[in-house]
C-alpha cells in the first residue's frame, strides 16, 4: 500500500515551477491561510518547513530533468527500436532515476512532517482528505489505444 500522507503535496512537486505549483493546487500549504489556520502553524513552523522545501527544490528540480531526459532516451531506443538489452539498461537507468526522485520527495516530506506537532499531524489528515474531496483529481489521458493510464 503507497503512504497518502502529503499526497497532494507529492503530486504538485512532480511539476517543476514552484509558481506552476502555487498556481494550480494553493501550494505552498503551510502559507496558505486556512491550513495554518486549522492546524495551528506557528509563523516559525511555517518558516522552517519551508526552509525544509526550499533547501531541497533544486535537488527535486535537477532529479525531474534528468527523469526527463533518460526518459526522452528511452522513448528514443524504443522508437528506433533498439537492442533489447540497450532498452532494458536505459529502463534501470530510467527507474533508479526515479527511485532517487522518489527518495528525495519523501525524505523532504518527513521533514515537514517532523516539524509539526502530534496534534498537528492528525488535523492535517483530516484537512488533507477534505482537499481531496473539494479537489477531485482529472481522469487520466487514455493512451493511443483507448485504455485509460493508471500509475
Amino acid at each position: 500500500m503507497r503512504p497518502n500522507l502529503f499526497g497532494w503535496a507529492l503530486a504538485a512537486l512532480m511539476l517543476t515551477s514552484a509558481a506552476q505549483v502555487a498556481a494550480q493546487s494553493g501550494f505552498p500549504w503551510w502559507n496558505d491561510e486556512r491550513v495554518v489556520r486549522e492546524l495551528g502553524l506557528t509563523p516559525d513552523q511555517s518558516a522552517r518547513i519551508d526552509m525544509v522545501y526550499r533547501s531541497t527544490l533544486p535537488q527535486l528540480r535537477q532529479s525531474k530533468e534528468e527523469l526527463d531526459r533518460q526518459e526522452a532516451e528511452l522513448s528514443r531506443l524504443i522508437e528506433m527500436r533498439a537492442d533489447e538489452a540497450l532498452v532494458a539498461r536505459q529502463v534501470e537507468k530510467v527507474e533508479s532515476v526515479r527511485a532517487n526522485l522518489n527518495k528525495i520527495r519523501t525524505l523532504m516530506l518527513l521533514h515537514m512532517v517532523q516539524v509539526l506537532t502530534p496534534k498537528q499531524n492528525a488535523k492535517f489528515k483530516e484537512v488533507h482528505e477534505q482537499w481531496k474531496r473539494d479537489n477531485p483529481r482529472p481522469p487520466r489521458p487514455a493512451d493511443p489505444k483507448g485504455r485509460t493510464e493508471t500509475r
